[in-house]
């Protein structure tokens, strides 16, 4: 997969870095949608907390939890990419920076949200 060669996967990347960055220090964002996405985290983080009950957001790695940030928000408010074409991006993004089960975690997280989404 080109994945590391798409404009689209850059930008994501950068996005998740100013995420992951913002998680411990106010700072300038070098991707427009960063404070975009921050805003919304009132509406983005319970979903994340609905889906994932187990595991309070306090708990979620960081990495993962900017991650689920930048997918519920892309599934949810933007909605410009197929849910699977976000999904699969979070999954490889999560293989990329996250631990060796940030990539289940968050899939079982994204489907999740996925499922209420068209239950609803």
């Amino acid at each position: 997969m080109k994945t590391s060669q798409d404009p689209r996967h850059k930008q994501r990347t950068q996005i998740v870095k100013d995420l992951f960055a913002q998680s411990y220090h106010k700072q300038a964002f070098t991707s427009p949608k960063t404070p975009q996405i921050l805003a919304r985290l009132s509406e983005i983080d319970p979903q994340i907390q609905s889906a994932a009950p187990e595991w309070p957001l306090g708990k979620v790695a960081k990495v993962d939890l900017a991650i689920l940030r930048l997918a519920v928000y892309e599934l949810t408010l933007t909605k410009q990419e197929p849910p699977k074409v976000i999904i699969d991006e979070a999954v490889e993004l999560a293989k990329e920076f996250g631990s060796e089960t940030s990539s289940s975690f968050i899939n079982g997280v994204l489907g999740t949200i996925i499922k209420k989404m068209t239950n609803s």
